[in-house]
């Protein structure tokens, strides 16, 4: 596997010339470099005009690995061959890096740039990239990555102290400026072989890419630190290989560099994992014009008047504080008069506008603001806050929170906590992040007041006076929402399947012993049945089974246009139950399991012409124990089981044999038409499937 690394552009307040006459005293060896023993010379080029000079070296490099590896490898040095390309003319000094010991077992091979800063003329800048494939290494490969990684750390780390230093001896040596180069005259023209193979590094109508790309285009490493924090030189090669990916792939807008960072910090600076999220995150941020909705969103004035939370000054680090009085809200009397939809578009708002405020610390601090504070009040907190569908729209906003807003909290405190907390907590805390969990600060009563409480925190003058502070804190106070303004059962079923007739997805029930089945008839084999289904409740057992012999549904249930049957009131049972399995029909697709939440995508091609019926059966957990169940335990079953009945939204569209290379809407849909704020969506590739068409 080859590993690649890219540093952030290292800007010298100093002229391109006046650097490379510092670079140069590096050689033949250094000794701010321990580990570079020396360098010869092993060619020398020049063109005619001087303006491009050409040298290769070897150099002898000590690498800081064990003895025993060092002798099972039979060498106590390394030797790596550099060419380094002066283009005098257009001010830029090219250097590539490989290594020449065991060739055939690892490559490595890095590129350095110096070139003159695209706004600043007088100023130079460094970049570095880096890629490692180790093939065979007597079985160190492993050990070997990681010496060849802390080596390019190292040599990052060092790169700029080494130039200032040799900026220093030059400075005691009186040398403090070099005149730039200039075209000589043909009598002073240099004698000498013409370098027919330099590199390409100019070209009148199209400069060289680095001179001339625009700022915004790299990360310089003052702007990391100054924006973004202290990083390692593997962290800012992630972040920018990661950025530098979003900018060649992502047609749209790109996110800031601080929300990128987030995703990789919250995966450890996995590359591939944090792409991953991040894609995720910037499809749902786009399906549902997450970058619009600060400037876009009027909050319905029953929120305005009766969610009791909002945003109060900063803590002592400059993060913003938000405040929510948790207790003094009414949870219930909110999801009663309000969408789920709703709800989760205002804590989505909150989090925007909590990224906005610390840009905004960020420029008034002068250091990196990365989170916010938040501080609960749960004075109040009692079992109305237990309610069911309220829980379940709490579970739904932290999953969203947590794709979509990763290390955006610094630190959350909960206030007064009442003795039911621990059953919410118990309820809540199993689908929070652990590394944010360890954030949450739980005081009881007025335990918030001694050592160790807000006020190391924050200000006193900004702790808000209904907690003691000294400052006035203007958030709705929250009360019960009147029941005058709770919508009715109908206004609820309606809402329930709105998307549903505003869509081509059909809903289907399934309950407990009674599958719900969609007949297919396929006259011409090699057709494609194709699926996209959600399963928005429950969880189900997903099976195709094909027969050559019609089923019998019952009499309400009719073959439509293309063969699929209708709807009745009670699941209709296609596979009679008198047929054996393997005999009367046979299972073409073997079952697998669908989670709640889960986006799944599929085709089968038939084999045979006869009769298809696709089956989504109720998949029930695991059973509990005997021992009668505590009452977290029956809420928490009642959450995650919610009785005895599941529910999908589904398309199915079959293709013709000779149609397989036209349309296919459904092969290429990769979320269902049910995808919205409060839905979780995963994107599964199921790998059931016996064939999958494209293109």
């Amino acid at each position: 596997m080859v590993r690649e690394y890219q540093s952030p552009v290292r800007v010298y307040k100093h002229p391109f010339e006046l650097i490379i006459a510092a670079y140069n005293k590096r050689f033949p060896k250094c000794p701010l470099i321990p580990v570079f023993v020396d360098s010869e010379i092993i060619s020398e080029s020049q063109s005619q005009d001087g303006s491009t000079l050409v040298i290769e070296r070897r150099c002898t490099i000590d690498i800081d690995a064990p003895r025993l590896l060092k002798r099972i490898a039979g060498v106590d040095y390394l030797y790596f061959i550099q060419k380094n390309t002066l283009n005098r003319r257009e001010r830029t000094l090219i250097i590539e890096v490989q290594n020449e010991t065991f060739s055939n077992r690892v490559i490595s091979c890095e590129c350095c740039k110096y070139t003159v800063h695209p706004e600043n003329e007088e100023w130079t800048c460094f970049e570095q990239t880096a890629s490692l494939d180790v093939k065979s290494f007597f079985g160190f490969e492993g050990l070997a990555e990681k010496i060849a990684m802390k080596q390019y750390a190292n040599s990052i780390e060092k790169g700029k102290e080494i130039i200032q230093y040799h900026l220093t001896e030059l400075e005691k040596e009186g040398i403090t400026y070099i005149p730039r180069w200039a075209q000589p005259s043909p009598a002073q023209a240099v004698p000498g072989n013409r370098v027919q193979d330099a590199p390409a590094v100019y070209d009148k109508d199209h400069p060289a890419e680095i001179a001339t790309a625009s700022p915004d285009d790299k990360l310089d490493a003052d702007y990391i630190r100054r924006y973004l924090g202290d990083l390692t030189p593997l962290q800012e090669s992630c972040l920018i290989r990661l950025r530098q990916w979003l900018q060649e792939t992502n047609k749209g807008k790109c996110p800031k560099d601080q929300h990128v960072l987030r995703f990789l910090i919250a995966t450890d600076f996995n590359f591939d994992k944090a792409r991953e999220l991040l894609c995720q995150s910037l499809t749902w941020r786009k399906q549902h014009q997450v970058d619009f909705l600060l400037d876009s969103w009027l909050r319905p004035q029953l929120l305005q008047d009766f969610y009791s939370g909002g945003w109060h000054h900063n803590d002592r680090d400059g993060r913003p504080l938000y405040v929510l009085r948790l207790g003094h809200m009414d949870t219930k009397g909110l999801m009663r008069a309000l969408t789920e939809e709703v709800l989760v578009r205002q804590v989505v708002a909150v989090n925007e506008e909590g990224l906005r405020r610390c840009e905004e610390n960020t420029a008034i601090f002068g250091r990196p603001i990365w989170c916010w504070t938040c501080l609960v009040d749960l004075e109040g907190l009692n079992m109305r806050h237990l309610w069911r569908p309220g829980l379940k729209a709490l579970l739904r906003i932290i999953e969203v929170v947590e794709a979509n807003y990763p290390e955006t909290l610094g630190r959350l405190f909960m206030l007064k906590a009442p003795r039911l907390f621990p059953v919410l907590w118990t309820l809540v805390s199993p689908l929070i992040n652990e590394n944010t969990r360890k954030k949450f600060l739980v005081y009881a009563a007025n335990d918030y007041k001694g050592p160790g409480g807000l006020v190391d925190y924050i200000d006193q003058a900004f702790i808000p006076d209904f907690l003691g502070g000294d400052c006035m804190c203007d958030i709705p106070e929250g009360g019960l929402v009147p029941k005058s303004l709770y919508r009715t059962a109908e206004e609820l079923e309606i809402e329930d399947n709105r998307l549903l007739t505003e869509s081509i997805y059909k809903s289907a029930s399934i309950f407990k012993g009674a599958p719900y089945e969609i007949l297919i008839e396929i006259v011409e084999a090699s057709s494609v049945i194709t699926w996209d289904f959600d399963v928005s409740k429950g969880d189900v057992l997903f099976s195709i089974y094909h027969s050559k012999r019609a089923p019998r549904p019952s009499k309400k249930d009719t073959l439509g246009a293309h063969g699929f049957t209708s709807l009745a009131s009670v699941n209709p049972q296609l596979l009679d139950k008198s047929w054996v399995l393997g005999q009367d029909y046979s299972r073409v697709e073997k079952a697998f399991t669908c989670r709640e939440g889960e986006s799944v995508q599929g085709s089968h091609i038939t084999r045979w012409p006869g009769y298809y019926i696709l089956q989504w059966c109720f998949h029930s957990a695991p059973a509990a124990s005997a021992s009668s169940l505590s009452y977290v335990d029956d809420v928490l079953a009642s959450l995650q089981v919610s009785s005895h009945k599941c529910k999908i939204m589904y398309y199915i569209e079959v293709l013709a044999s000779q149609d397989i290379r036209g349309s296919m809407t459904s092969l290429e849909s990769s979320h269902s038409g049910f995808s919205q704020l409060s839905t979780s969506t995963t994107l599964s590739s199921q790998s059931h499937t016996s064939s999958t068409v494209s293109r």
